[in-house]
């Protein structure tokens, strides 16, 4: 039996390949970020740090944000993480830990 041909790839596919190469390793960075920036924030209200966790807050929202733009994650999970993000320091704030 003769060995299988393999198939010529064209163009388009090897092109499409290189942009996918580029296009994971961007998105697996700003998803790390995420995850990275979320643990500052959940670690900052585990210490009861009410000015950490502000701060920790406040460069979260937008990187949550940019994500979102980018279609990295989804707009609905965008919302929701802010809101439980917001939700846990507003909290954190209103028992007067410090």
């Amino acid at each position: 039996m003769p060995a299988k041909a393999v198939p010529k790839k064209s163009k388009s596919i090897l092109k499409r390949a290189r942009q996918t190469k580029k296009i994971t390793l961007r998105n697996r960075s700003l998803k790390k970020t995420l995850k990275t920036l979320s643990k500052k924030v959940e670690t900052a209200i585990a210490d009861k740090n009410i000015e950490g966790a502000k701060t920790a807050l406040n460069k979260l929202i937008p990187a949550i944000d940019s994500a979102a733009t980018k279609r990295i994650i989804h707009k609905n999970t965008a919302s929701r993480r802010v809101s439980r993000f917001t939700n846990l320091v507003n909290s954190l704030r209103l028992s007067g830990a410090v």
